[in-house]
């Protein structure tokens, strides 16, 4: 099994990636985790992701397709993954196909949690988190909208992307994946 989670900040995809990880005993890869990891072990990709984070940057593309490759390279990732917010782009959509070509790795499905902004907003001021104010998670949002959306088109005219409603509780939402999985032969 191997998918790729796709859907806006504050939509589920972690929550959604960590409990089918474990249920189907598959790693989820969420490009943030690898970036922390790699910061603090301190290998050569963390130093140089260590400089745009602290610029206040964003990790090139290239670095984030790199830390992927490593990822996809160990044992744990033979029998299948899922991605969380990765790719974010159409240039690392087109480094991830390339990538998963070279290593044979090619995914199924493409899930994306559609959810409205007013819900999101709301969810992420009720996670407290010290950069959760409303005008900042806009700008978030807006970067998402503007990055992130087109891939969504991409994905369904690949006829690969599986669309569920974010808005839902999380076990609905665990329910609709297995679900919309299962007639593919997946579960």
């Amino acid at each position: 099994m191997r998918l790729v989670f796709l859907g806006p900040p504050g939509s589920g995809k972690s929550t959604q990636a960590a409990s089918l990880s474990a249920r189907w005993q598959i790693p989820s890869l969420s490009t943030g985790d690898l970036l922390r990891d790699a910061i603090a072990a301190q290998s050569d990709l963390g130093k140089l992701a260590q400089t745009h984070v602290e610029a206040g940057e964003l990790v090139p593309d290239q670095l984030i397709v790199s830390l992927m490759r490593e990822s996809f390279g160990a044992p744990a990732t033979q029998k299948g993954w899922i991605l969380d917010g990765f790719p974010r782009n159409l240039a690392q959509t087109q480094a991830l196909d390339t990538l998963l070509q070279i290593m044979g790795q090619p995914y199924g499905q493409v899930v994306y949690f559609d959810i409205p902004e007013d819900l999101l907003v709301e969810r992420m001021l009720k996670r407290g988190r010290q950069d959760d104010r409303e005008d900042l998670i806009r700008q978030r949002l807006q970067i998402y909208n503007d990055q992130t959306t087109p891939l969504i088109n991409f994905y369904r005219r690949r006829h690969c992307l599986i669309e569920i409603d974010g808005s839902r509780s999380p076990q609905e939402i665990t329910d609709a994946i297995t679900s919309a999985l299962r007639p593919l032969g997946r579960d």
